[in-house]
């Protein structure tokens, strides 16, 4: 999505995402104007993505406590659920998704001393109060 000054956001959706989201997304059939969904749902991303908080929203994404509370109520009714699993079987009935999956057999090994066991000789973190 492009804001009004011609820059691209990093952290919200492309076009691509936001139309292949936007018949996954309830709407509210009455009440007062909203906050558009294109708008909230960018900045679920930006929170998700950046880990700031809710309050720390910029201003282009509409008040936060809109934002928090329409992924709130998305969380809870499971419209995320629900989108990812109807995207992906788009995406696989389309063929776009490979399922071909290949496991790493790689083996690290800590030091015994890491792994705080409590064992004679190994380190617990724990002092001894007399």
């Amino acid at each position: 999505m492009v804001d009004h000054g011609g820059v691209i956001r990093r952290h919200e959706l492309t076009d691509q995402e936001g139309e292949l989201l936007d018949p996954l997304i309830p709407r509210a059939a009455t009440g007062r104007p909203r906050v558009p969904d294109r708008q909230v749902i960018n900045g679920m991303a930006c929170k998700i993505r950046t880990g700031i908080s809710w309050r720390d929203l910029p201003e282009r994404y509409g008040p936060w406590q809109t934002v928090y509370t329409r992924f709130r109520r998305y969380a809870i009714d499971g419209v995320f659920t629900r989108a990812l699993q109807q995207i992906q079987a788009q995406a696989d009935a389309a063929g776009d998704i490979d399922w071909l999956v290949q496991i790493d057999s790689t083996i690290v090994r800590a030091h015994q001393h890491a792994a705080a066991t409590g064992r004679t000789g190994g380190s617990t973190g724990r002092t001894k109060r007399n």
